[in-house]
């Protein structure tokens, strides 16, 4: 179970961060990125979900799936709390 906790945190980071690099200018620090990223990877899967499409299983597929779900939060985020 711990294992699992860690392994979602790595990913989230992981996620956040490519996300982050992508979309540029969103980039929150290692805690607004895990965060981001653990965030992003239940959008992504929703939003991929609701047009069915899949980027695949395992680590690779968590990632981009987290990483696409990060650049929409984030967009959001900018979109938002644009800065004037």
């Amino acid at each position: 179970r711990e294992m699992e906790i860690l392994v979602t945190l790595i990913i989230g980071a992981a996620a956040g961060w490519l996300g982050s690099m992508i979309y540029k200018g969103g980039g929150l620090g290692i805690i607004g990125n895990i965060i981001i990223g653990i965030l992003g990877s239940f959008v992504g899967y929703w939003i991929l979900g609701k047009i069915g499409v899949s980027l695949g299983g395992g680590w690779l597929g968590a990632l981009l799936t987290g990483a696409l779900g990060a650049i929409v939060i984030l967009f959001l985020i900018n979109l938002i709390f644009k800065k004037r």
